[in-house]
């Protein structure tokens, strides 16, 4: 907070209002203004001046030492970045191979911001070159506030089916959209969770009409029992999502704000589909046949999660009649 917030705090709290009336007039989250009260009042008194010398002194005080500056997980993390590893694998792996030592436990966060702390140079591009995203800065964090338009009528992931989180039923899909060069044209990526069997969708452009009409053409050809949910992304090319959902039978819900891992299938296929689709590509030069020609090698590709299994092996398997599960 800034000294005259402090002064307008002070002088509103002696006149007896409470902190959350207070964080309303400095519109500031009350869970600002209470732990600033918490740690800067005296005696149960609040003095701006008071306030801003502690504040002050505590900005002085030095951090506590990141935990990667230790030599040893500094190693771990470098050797693992170049075997491919996100930093959530290499924080789990941690705690998996050493479950008892409180010293070596390490957060995935930690591990980002460890990396894009790094002065510039060639160590900071070698790096973040290693990271999945490869971005050379990390994104805005929205700290729950969802930035972009807002959807009309969005069913929460919360209230999707039971049925969904085990995959154990074939029917329910996870959808997405890789944008091209200067995000001008962008692919629909379907994925069924069950099965990880792949539908990409050609787009005419990047609204929500184009979506709509790009993914209800790829998803029509797929059975009505094979057809029961799709979640998606919180994108405003989702706009139209009552009108296929009405198009189609099935039900439509949304992840929630910045939570990739709600999505993960659709996620790491997106990060496939990169191998044959490479960023800064202009999609609009794709036809449909070409389109489904990749997404042919996805679904003909060995996958561990499938116990090396194909997801046209598992879906001929599951549903031997679909048109989808023969690769028609």
């Amino acid at each position: 907070m800034s000294a005259e917030e402090r002064e307008t705090l002070s002088l509103g709290l002696a006149r007896g209002h409470t902190l959350r009336t207070m964080a309303t007039v400095l519109r500031r989250a009350p869970s600002t203004v209470s732990p600033e009260h918490a740690r800067n009042a005296m005696s149960a008194r609040y003095y701006a001046r008071t306030a801003q010398t502690r504040a002050a002194a505590r900005a002085r005080q030095p951090r506590r030492p990141r935990t990667l500056l230790d030599p040893w997980l500094w190693q771990y993390v470098r050797t693992h970045l170049a075997q491919g590893c996100s930093p959530e694998q290499i924080a789990r792996r941690l705690r998996r191979a050493y479950p008892g030592d409180m010293q070596k436990p390490l957060s995935a966060e930690t591990i980002s911001v460890g990396l894009y702390v790094l002065p510039r140079g060639a160590l900071r591009r070698e790096r973040l070159a290693a990271l999945r995203q490869a971005r050379k800065a990390r994104r805005p964090r929205a700290r729950g506030t969802d930035r972009r338009g807002q959807i009309p009528h969005m069913p929460p992931i919360a209230a999707r089916p039971a049925e969904v989180a085990p995959r154990t039923v074939p029917g329910h899909w996870a959808g997405d959209l890789i944008k091209g060069a200067r995000n001008g044209s962008a692919v629909g990526t379907l994925v069924e969770r069950t099965t990880r069997l792949v539908l990409l969708a050609r787009l005419d452009g990047t609204d929500a009409r184009s979506a709509r009409e790009g993914v209800t053409k790829q998803l029509r050809h797929v059975p009505a029992p094979l057809r029961k949910t799709l979640t998606d992304d919180r994108g405003n090319e989702m706009a139209e999502q009552e009108r296929l959902a009405a198009r189609l039978a099935l039900r439509v819900f949304f992840a929630d704000p910045y939570s990739p891992w709600q999505r993960g299938t659709n996620e790491n296929t997106n990060g496939l589909l990169r191998q044959y689709v490479p960023k800064g590509t202009d999609l609009s030069g794709y036809t449909q046949r070409e389109l489904n020609a990749i997404a042919h090698r996805l679904n003909t590709r060995p996958r561990k999660c499938l116990n090396v299994a194909t997801s046209l092996e598992v879906s001929a398997h599951l549903c031997p009649h679909s048109p989808v599960a023969l690769g028609t």
